[in-house]
């Protein structure tokens, strides 16, 4: 059987020009052919080898390989030189659609339609960019039309359940993915979907085995294989986590995620997580933030400390003796009463600070509306994040954009799973905003 599949695999290779069969086949044969993403590297990259600049059908063999490695935009670069069909405008339509530009995926479909592609399956893909593109009245009136068409097929219910999805009626929307797994067992982006919601809803075990199914046949769904990859590492499987990552990284090794995945996974292997520290530090943090008015200090150490931009204990503890006695009308006196005050707590002048402590409060306009403030608003769940990220900041009990970026880096980071990868997320995520984390003092 691995003959064969050699075989044809071969022949596929060598064919001149390839079509959308071709590209099926040769999925079918990747699943059934040992070290398979190693192979078809090699056959991209002797493709990549053969002209410098292909045009015509050699362009559109290689824009579909590109495709099938999830190099997108290259996949787009070399395929605008191929012959135009309805091959070269599909494959530009998944590849637009990969990159989240919907309105260009729509456009191609449409150009693949009147080139000759099934229109039925071709309304399929346009109903869902539209949808995914924020077009949900287009893509129900969309899905009507195929529904009258076609009847209830997988397809259908798929589509049901993602516009359910998009309007935040997850629970309706697993039973529409579950309808289209009953007609299709096989039906991936239903059982991606249905993975991810149980994923989000703490069903990890039922996650997992969607998951599994999601990956065990082409195409393979790389955010599959990375949400697979962050469930069995919060489980400790390291290794199985590590599998999957790999396999990310065989068919595209420019996945910064599956990168960034795979560094945080080889550092949890050695990593000791310490719940009394991260406690410690919580209780630190807090105390380190309490205002230096909220003690009975003279009105002389209270103006100095105010002169000199002291707000908080911990801006105060990070200050030496020196520096205060450098301060005019800062004399032994008051230098005694904040040291008896500090001691009282634990603490002293010019302490070095092991742990990380949270920046003080800027001052405020408690009566002047933020030009932000409809922005900081922002419900978290609008936000595309991934889920391990997601889970993280809801432990923090974060629900807007505003109590996101109110946040510090360490304080993200003393939050149990929650590592340099989401932490990079949230930045991302934060900067499409024009926002960013709060700065530690």
């Amino acid at each position: 059987m691995e003959s064969a599949s050699q075989d044809t695999l071969v022949a596929i290779a060598n064919k001149d020009a390839w079509t959308a069969e071709d590209h099926r086949e040769l999925l079918r044969q990747l699943v059934s052919t040992s070290d398979a993403a190693r192979k078809f590297q090699s056959l991209l990259g002797q493709l990549e080898s053969a002209e410098s600049q292909p045009k015509g059908t050699a362009a559109l063999k290689l824009g579909i390989a590109r495709y099938m490695a999830c190099r997108f935009q290259e996949a787009l670069d070399v395929l605008a030189q191929a012959t135009d069909n309805k091959d070269r405008r599909y494959f530009q339509a998944m590849s637009w659609k990969n990159l989240r530009r919907y309105d260009k995926a729509v456009e191609e479909l449409e150009k693949a339609k009147s080139a000759g592609w099934d229109a039925n399956e071709i309304d399929v893909e346009i109903a869902e960019a539209l949808a995914l593109g924020g077009k949900g009245e287009a893509a129900q009136q969309l899905l009507s039309k195929l529904e009258s068409r076609i009847g209830q097929s997988a397809d259908v219910a798929y589509l049901k359940g993602l516009l359910l999805d998009l309007q935040g009626l997850h629970e309706k929307a697993a039973d529409a993915y579950e309808q289209a797994r009953v007609a299709d067992p096989h039906h991936t982006p239903a059982t991606f979907r249905l993975a991810y919601f149980n994923d989000l809803h703490g069903d990890e075990d039922q996650a997992i085995a969607l998951y599994k199914q999601c990956v065990s046949r082409p195409p393979i769904n790389a955010n599959a294989l990375l949400n697979l990859a962050v469930l069995y590492e919060d489980a400790g499987r390291y290794d199985q986590a590590m599998i999957c990552l790999r396999r990310v990284l065989a068919s595209n090794p420019a996945n910064a995620r599956a990168r960034m995945f795979l560094k945080d996974i080889e550092d949890s292997k050695t990593m000791y997580f310490d719940e009394d520290r991260a406690k410690r530090i919580a209780r630190r943090n807090a105390v380190m933030d309490i205002p230096v008015t909220d003690f009975e200090l003279s009105v002389r150490a209270r103006n100095c400390l105010k002169k000199m931009n002291i707000r908080t204990l911990g801006d105060l503890v990070r200050t030496s003796e020196a520096e205060l006695l450098a301060y005019k009308n800062f004399g032994e006196t008051s230098l005694k009463e904040i040291k008896d005050m500090l001691t009282a707590k634990g603490l002293r002048l010019g302490q070095p600070l092991d742990e990380e402590t949270p920046p003080a409060k800027p001052d405020a306009e408690p009566d002047a509306p933020s030009a932000n403030e409809g922005l900081l608003a922002t419900p978290i769940s609008q936000i595309d994040l991934s889920i391990r990220a997601r889970k993280a900041i809801e432990a923090l009990d974060i629900d807007t954009l505003g109590d996101l970026a109110s946040k510090t880096e360490p304080e993200l980071l003393a939050c149990r799973n929650f590592g340099q990868t989401s932490l990079n997320e949230i930045r991302q995520r934060l900067a499409e905003y024009g926002l960013k984390l709060r700065e530690p003092s």
